[in-house]
């Protein structure tokens, strides 16, 4: 039971200690003048411009998706133009 207690106590002390450093780590992202707050701003400063990069070219992939299906269409219209054509280019002669 003491071996348990003391450990339990051991436990507790470095659950406080991470609890402390972490309070430590809230604060300094709350003073803009910190390293490591202005790393924290930098990073999603990125994360915003790479969400919205992201948006943009979703849309223009779709926009060019659309694009390949009007092509494909086109081009299943011409190959039957052109056999068309072909049939009867081979009645003329």
């Amino acid at each position: 039971v003491a071996a348990l207690q003391d450990e339990k106590n051991s436990l507790m002390s470095e659950n406080e200690i991470m609890n402390d450093r972490l309070e430590q780590l809230d604060d300094s992202l709350d003073d803009p003048n910190t390293v490591v707050a202005k790393k924290y701003f930098h990073a999603q400063l990125q994360l915003e411009q790479l969400q919205e990069e992201n948006f943009r070219l979703e849309a223009a992939k779709d926009d060019y998706r659309v694009h390949c299906e009007d092509l494909e269409k086109q081009l299943i219209e011409l190959q039957h133009r052109n056999n068309e054509l072909t049939s009867l280019a081979e009645e003329s002669r």
